[in-house]
């Protein structure tokens, strides 16, 4: 062999086996040992061959380097002691509610997502959520019924409150319950069942989603089973589950939204009179609003700081933030008006309270639990979120996508249905994929809260992005349907919805927080394999404990960062197609390019920290999209695995296709929007050398594609069903959405027909330019039979009753103007008042 071709054997040997182990994370000591052998190896090429000195000296300097981490005691004394020292200095301040926030559900797919390397069999290995018997006989039962019950019209806009028989129907049928045990009289539905009922009402009613949701959720019911005492259970889940109690959960104040730490609503321990004995208890001051079920609540969950100025019950002046439950017939406790929110009339107002005294014990978990009320609320929310919400948005989806895709076909312009013109296809397109995404994400993810996950991260990801992707969703749909959808009355279906969509974008953290600070600020921490160690080392007191722990998180984290620049750099360069992955399959191409950008974000998260450090949370759009880069990871995984959830279905694949392709094109641009406003350039080329070495190479989903999805979303099939799975299609006289199918089915139906009377009027053997006049002709032409002719004339009438618009005399709108002065829902007060009654009654029984 020449010598050109040796010396090409020693570098790809070293750099080549260097980035192999540092690919596949090979430990520091197996890296050692074979860089040892491999330079024992050069060195006898050296001395008896022609190898150069010069390269072996720099080659024996890099294996010294290599052995000194491996002597333990001395990397420890005079290299991570220093270290340590200079870390504790450099750590940002952290608040009290962002240390419990970061504390809050655990890590899960997020985490494999983070460490650059996922491994998919933890994924994979889950079973696909189902539903058992007792919950689908509910899905198909009550949850049908009540949805038939609903008169979305009536609800939002004559009566401002759904009428006594659907709030006594909810009752009756517990389902205020389903996450309460059956011991306590509930339903003790899984996740996915909560999930699916609330697709199924979001599908028909947001103001019956909304009242179900919110009990099922972040509430009193979900406090009391984590966290109340055995007296608090039994005192409240049997009402709870019964429905003698409403319950609600006030945390928002005028002064405090996003920023629960601002609270102003006050505690104060002191003595007082309770049932004429005096107690220790606490004196309560608060005003509340945007609470959902208040003005017709019972019982009302408080969040408030906790004050002891006389030291009553322990050493602090202070506890912090606090819940209690408190029944809303306490003296001095206001309930009862609402807020008008949109337009859409479900149970929402503020709350006030003056002077309130009640006893210790109405703490949530008693007296001990004085102060832990936001740890309470972040742990619930890491559950909660990923699924009243996202749910919601989910079920509002899959009713549009099935609905605009049968308009689509049935409302023609220029004598061809508009879904032929392409710009309504590719919003088309956009409907049932981003429906898609939001059906896998919700699925997914109930599934694995039901295998025991709190997952804090993706609920937060699951609350911003199917807010986000529904509001898509309706405004695409808005723009389909046209004037059908702006003008309000019993014949539109969209209408309400799509004034609906904001509402879901301003809670349980609004969305603009919820990018910007939270997916990507509480996960860089909570998911990243070493910083949380890092920090924790950094805090802990016995400080040879906390020498030894940051020692191996610090190298463990070295190793990690080594691996990302080789894995990013190989990936990148080969289009990730050697790559592992789970199966085999037409996806795998899919599986692969998420290895890829897991990799490029591990190792641009890493530089980030490393040279901005506390100052990355006030960089919040960096922030923002790495939290991107990570969503779209997350959701694509969720895509891939809902597809094997559902059986892998052939038909279902352009779905799959356009989603993951556009989630993956998305984490591709803020990956590079993201380096393109890094604030330190020469880290900024650095970083896109390993990430982008061959440019941006990954392309958004083809017209092509786009096509077949059109396809799927409006041809009757098994794909369009699955696709809109829990939404609420049954056809009666009530429910346009199945009507629209109804016709859908029968435009397929009655194709030949229509292209028959084409061909005859191209014949000249009819002249109308009117639908109705052509049948006719056709019919005394011969073309038609005459039960062709009723048949068309029928179907075409039922098209004509889905077309059409409501319209209203001009003393319908000053009758409605009269009727809005009105203070508050009749409907509403009364039944409260009724409940109060009866709980009363159930009282003095017992």
């Amino acid at each position: 062999m020449s010598g050109l071709t040796i010396s090409l054997f020693w570098a790809l040997l070293f750099i080549g086996g260097g980035i192999f182990l540092a690919y596949q994370r090979a430990s520091l000591r197996t890296a050692t040992i074979a860089t040892g052998v491999a330079v024992a190896a050069y060195a006898a090429y050296t001395l008896f061959g022609n190898g150069s000195f010069l390269w072996l000296l720099v080659l024996l300097a890099v294996l010294g380097v290599m052995i000194v981490p491996n002597l333990v005691e001395i990397r420890r004394e005079k290299i991570t002691k220093p270290l340590l020292a200079i870390y504790r200095k450099m750590l940002p301040s952290m608040s009290d509610t962002e240390r419990e926030a970061l504390e809050a559900g655990n890590v899960w797919w997020d985490g494999e997502l983070f460490s650059g390397m996922p491994e998919w069999d933890k994924l994979m290995s889950f079973p696909a959520p189902r539903l058992s018997e007792e919950e689908q006989a509910f899905v198909d039962g009550p949850c049908e019924e009540l949805c038939r019950m609903i008169d979305d019209w009536a609800i939002n806009h004559e009566i401002g409150d759904m009428p006594k028989e659907v709030w006594d129907y909810i009752i009756e049928k517990r389902f205020f319950a389903m996450i309460i045990p059956k011991k306590y009289g509930g339903l003790e539905f899984s996740a996915y069942a909560n999930a699916v009922v609330i697709q199924k009402l979001a599908s028909r009613s947001a103001v019956a989603s909304s009242t179900v949701g919110v009990p099922n959720s972040l509430g009193p019911a979900e406090l009391l089973l984590h966290y109340g005492t055995d007296e608090q259970k039994e005192r409240y889940l049997p009402g709870l589950a019964a429905g003698t109690e409403i319950p609600c959960f006030a945390l928002t104040s005028p002064q405090a939204g996003s920023d629960a730490a601002s609270l102003i609503d006050t505690g104060v321990v002191c003595k007082g009179t309770w049932q004429g004995e005096e107690i220790t208890g606490i004196r309560l001051n608060w005003s509340k609003r945007y609470i959902t079920l208040a003005p017709v609540a019972t019982v009302l969950g408080l969040a408030f700081k906790l004050y002891d100025p006389d030291r009553l019950i322990g050493d602090q002046d202070e506890y912090g933030i606090t819940a209690a439950l408190i029944p809303t017939d306490t003296k001095g406790v206001e309930v009862g008006r609402r807020h008008n929110p949109l337009s859409v009339a479900f149970m929402n107002g503020p709350t006030r309270g003056k002077d309130v005294f009640v006893p210790l014990d109405y703490i949530i978990g008693g007296p001990e639990m004085a102060g832990k009320g936001w740890k309470m609320l972040v742990e619930l929310l890491s559950v909660g979120r990923a699924i009243t919400l996202p749910s919601t948005s989910a079920g509002g989806g899959q009713a549009a996508s099935y609905a605009t895709g049968a308009y689509a076909t049935i409302r023609k312009q220029f004598n061809t249905s508009i879904k032929n013109f392409e710009g309504v296809g590719d919003a088309l397109t956009r409907i049932a994929g981003h429906t898609y995404i939001m059906n896998a994400a919700v699925s997914v993810t109930a599934g694995a809260i039901d295998q025991g996950e709190k997952p804090a991260v993706p609920s937060a990801i699951l609350k911003y992005h199917c807010t986000e992707l529904g509001r898509k969703v309706a405004n695409d749909a808005m723009d389909v349907h046209g004037g059908k959808g702006v003008m309000m009355g019993p014949n539109n279906y969209l209408g309400r919805p799509y004034m609906a969509t904001p509402i879901a974008i301003t809670v349980e953290g609004a969305n603009i927080l919820t990018r910007s600070l939270i997916i990507y600020g509480q996960g860089a921490v909570r998911c990243h394999p070493f910083v949380l160690r890092e920090l924790q080392a950094a805090a802990d007191e016995d400080q040879d404990r906390g020498l030894l722990e940051f020692d191996d998180a610090l190298f463990g984290h070295i190793g990690y960062a080594i691996s990302n620049l080789a894995r990013s750099f190989f990936l990148a360069l080969t289009h990730a197609k050697f790559s592992r992955v789970p199966l085999n399959t037409p996806t795998r191409r899919y599986y692969q390019n998420i290895n890829r950008y897991s990799a490029a974000f591990a190792l641009a998260s890493d530089f980030a920290m490393l040279t901005l450090g506390g100052d990355l949370k006030k960089r919040e759009l960096l922030s923002a999209r790495l939290g991107d880069i990570l969503s779209s990871m997350y959701l694509a995984s969720c895509v891939l695995k809902h597809f094997e959830d559902q059986g892998r279905r052939a038909t279902d694949l352009p779905l799959v296709e356009w989603s993951v392709r556009t989630l993956m094109y998305q984490a591709q641009e803020s990956l590079h929007a993201f380096l393109l406003n890094f604030p330190n350039r020469p880290v900024s080329w650095f970083l896109r050398f390993f990430i982008f070495p061959r440019g941006r190479t990954y392309k958004a989903p083809a017209d092509e594609l786009g096509e077949r999805v059109i396809d799927l979303v409006t041809t009757p099939g098994e794909s369009r069903e699955r696709l809109s799975q829990y939404a609420y299609t049954t056809l009666e006289p009530g429910n346009a959405v199945g009507k629209l199918q109804e016709a859908l089915e029968l435009a397929k139906e009655h194709a030949p027909l229509e292209k028959r009377l084409r061909q005859a009027r191209k014949e000249g053997l009819i002249d109308a330019d009117y639908l109705g006049l052509q049948i006719a002709e056709a019919e005394k032409a011969q073309v038609l039979s005459k039960a062709e002719a009723n048949s068309l004339r029928n179907f075409h009438e039922k098209v004509s009753a889905l077309l059409d618009v409501d319209d209203f005399a001009p003393e319908e709108f000053l009758g409605r103007a009269q009727e809005a002065a009105a203070p508050v829902s009749k409907t509403a007060t009364e039944k409260k008042a009724t409940r109060k009654k009866k709980a009363k009654k159930k009282t003095a029984k017992a």
